[in-house]
């Protein structure tokens, strides 16, 4: 039996004619009528009694009828859902958020994709860049979002996003005054980074930016994210971050530099959900400081 037997019954059945569903289906009838004796047969019943006037379900047909209904409603549904699946309507993105990557990017990439994919969940991870890369090399997650300068052998990485670097201080440090903070002032102080082999992206990114602002500091590995200000609050040292936590001081750093943000996947042809999640995100108006640096290619 084949769905295309179904139909035609149904067809026959709504008409209550073959000449009527031969009409609606766009088939011959002599097609129509061979196709419905075939079913007929494979069942063993008779699903019609012809008359003049046309034809009449039996007792067999009104049975199937209801079942023959409720089977194509199945069937066109999943057909539908694979296509939304295709189109990227539905399905599911494992999406990892780097402890290196401000909380503020997250919501402008991923707002507009709700509204538009509202269908398509979005699971965020977050932790250390180098602990989710290994999730994503193994399978665990679709994509990161880390910052740009983590390495990225055997990925694929799509710059997405960039905000500017400020200097985090404490209440009380002589650098916790109105107004910018110049590159030069960083000069001999004491800088804590995560110090941590899977913060490497971030640690390297804080090299990259004394490297190009000529700055000389003392780099103090601090540990993870909660650890790093902790420091900070102490007056132990500064930090450099791309927005503002609570309970420091967030000073804009001059001349500016920004810290811009990747979206790496594996280097294969990316799901229908996630390619939907990188064309949404990046179509989106982006707020503040976050800014769209590249189209998806």
């Amino acid at each position: 039996m084949e769905l295309r037997h179904l139909r035609y019954f149904v067809a026959i059945a709504e008409e209550r004619s073959f000449t009527g569903a031969a009409e609606r289906l766009w088939i011959a009838q002599p097609g129509l009528s061979s196709q419905i004796r075939r079913l007929e047969g494979e069942l063993g019943v008779t699903l019609f009694t012809r008359h003049s006037r046309g034809v009449d379900l039996t007792d067999a047909g009104e049975l199937l009828l209801e079942r023959a209904r409720l089977a194509l409603a199945a069937a066109d549904s999943a057909l539908a859902t694979g296509r939304d699946l295709q189109a990227g309507l539905v399905g599911s993105v494992r999406l990892g958020l780097a402890d290196e990557a401000p909380a503020g990017v997250t919501p402008g990439l991923l707002a507009a994709f709700g509204r538009d994919r509202p269908d398509v969940e979005v699971t965020v991870v977050t932790s250390y860049a180098g602990a989710l890369l290994r999730d994503l090399h193994d399978g665990r997650l679709d994509a990161v979002i880390a910052p740009s300068a983590i390495g990225t052998a055997n990925l694929r990485s799509l710059r997405i996003a960039s905000e500017p670097w400020s200097v985090l201080v404490a209440h009380g440090h002589r650098l916790a005054t109105p107004g910018p903070i110049s590159a030069t002032a960083l000069n001999r102080e004491r800088i804590v980074t995560t110090g941590h082999r899977d913060g490497a992206g971030y640690d390297r990114a804080v090299s990259e930016l004394l490297d190009s602002l000529g700055v000389t500091a003392e780099l103090v590995p601090g540990g993870p994210g909660p650890a790093l200000h902790a420091a900070v609050a102490a007056g132990e040292a500064l930090a450099l971050a791309s927005a503002p936590t609570a309970g420091l001081i967030a000073r804009p750093l001059t001349p500016t530099r920004r810290l811009r943000f990747a979206l790496i996947r594996r280097d294969e042809t990316p799901s229908p959900a996630l390619r939907e999640l990188i064309t949404s995100a990046q179509a989106a108006a982006a707020p503040s400081s976050l800014r769209v640096l590249e189209a998806v290619a």
